[in-house]
């Protein structure tokens, strides 16, 4: 009789208020559970939770205290509706929620295809439940499930959250190659793992596209698409190529490039990540002969040199960017401090540092008690 009673109020519901987007009139959704839709990008791959939202407070009642376990069941049930016998939770409310991925990715680990799928959960009360990726992403809630469709079934343990009124999906813990989406309701959050393995191959295979099109007539772009290959160490040998058309020109008799301290470092960096450490050092020559050679620049490329252990050759070029820049009064002389540092020689540094801080710019005064420490260290022998 309950079932029944059960049965009657949900075909009554669907008959006067039907879902928000499947009804062919604008009238609100079922039982106010208004819909949501959260994306978030990790890197190139776009990632989209579409869903309806109950609240603690549905129908004017209060149900906190009695979502895990009451409003939300345990486990696989039989709901009494629909074909499934065994249907987890929907993960929300009204028609299934769906899940979209721009590209392929792992969740939790395991391999899923680029596509939109159903989303359901398991709920345990103890032990991991289970986030459930499906085929079926057009049914009413999981009236509907059905285990053979399917695509993936991963396990994470809930973790406990601040209050929350209205269930919500989120993302945390962004980054370019993975991210944490999150459903989380009343005092729980059920958290699992996206990453994108090949973050960085998506980007090159972009920057190969764009470059074909209106950005390749610029030499700068060339130059930035060389610079992210030589900084993450991939597609080392085209990247050498593009860094040679920013300086050679991108496109024959159409665009110039330009042969200047920047365009040449990049070569060089290209050259340095493919181990042909000579090959660099002698791009690195011709550039210090170019007239305009940008300070900052040549600082830029001198701390990258001492970052990676080639300090002697570092402090050639912090030498070079002084010579060039003798009106610089803080930077050359920072420079230089560092590398003699480096280097052991202990005089020449103590000269430069006490140089360096006389002259510190209003932009690095904050940093004025890090480099007094450093000297203080260096003048006791530390």
């Amino acid at each position: 009789m309950k079932k029944l009673y059960a049965l009657l109020l949900l075909l009554a519901s669907l008959a006067t208020a039907p879902a928000q987007e499947q009804s062919e009139i604008a009238i609100p959704p079922n039982g106010n559970n208004q819909k949501a839709e959260v994306s978030q990008w990790i890197g190139l791959v776009k990632v989209t939770i579409s869903y309806h939202s109950p609240n603690l407070h549905g129908g004017g009642a209060d149900r906190t205290g009695h979502i895990w376990g009451g409003v939300v069941h345990y486990g696989f049930v039989d709901e009494g509706f629909g074909p499934t016998q065994s249907a987890p939770w929907r993960a929300g409310a009204n028609e299934t929620t769906t899940i979209s991925f721009s590209h392929d990715v792992k969740v939790e680990g395991k391999a899923i295809k680029a596509g939109t799928y159903g989303l359901f959960l398991d709920v345990e009360k103890d032990g991991p439940s289970q986030w459930i990726f499906s085929t079926n992403t057009s049914g009413w809630g999981s009236f509907q499930y059905d285990a053979k469709e399917d695509v993936l079934r991963v396990g994470v343990n809930s973790v406990a959250a601040p209050h929350t009124e209205f269930m919500t999906f989120g993302f945390d813990e962004r980054r370019q190659d993975s991210t944490v989406a999150f459903l989380q309701w009343e005092d729980k959050r059920f958290p699992f793992k996206i990453e994108v393995p090949n973050s960085n191959e998506l980007y090159v295979a972009q920057l190969r596209r764009d470059l074909l099109s209106w950005p390749g007539f610029n030499y700068r772009n060339w130059q930035s698409a060389a610079q992210f290959c030589a900084s993450n160490k991939i597609n080392l040998d085209e990247a050498l190529v593009w860094a040679d058309k920013a300086i050679n020109g991108p496109f024959r008799g159409a665009t110039f490039g330009n042969q200047n301290f920047s365009t040449l470092s990049t070569k060089a960096l290209v050259l340095q990540a493919m181990g042909k450490t000579q090959e660099a050092d002698a791009v690195m020559d011709k550039a210090f002969q170019l007239d305009g050679a940008d300070m900052v620049a040549i600082h830029i490329y001198a701390s990258g040199l001492l970052a990676g252990g080639r300090n002697e050759k570092a402090l050639e070029a912090f030498k070079i960017n002084q010579q060039k820049h003798p009106e610089e009064k803080f930077f050359t002389y920072f420079g230089l401090a560092r590398a003699y540092t480096a280097t052991g020689d202990k005089a020449n540094a103590i000269k430069n540092w006490e140089t360096a801080l006389k002259n510190v710019p209003p932009s690095r005064r904050n940093q004025i008690p890090v480099y007094e420490d450093t000297l203080k260290k260096l003048k006791a022998g530390s």
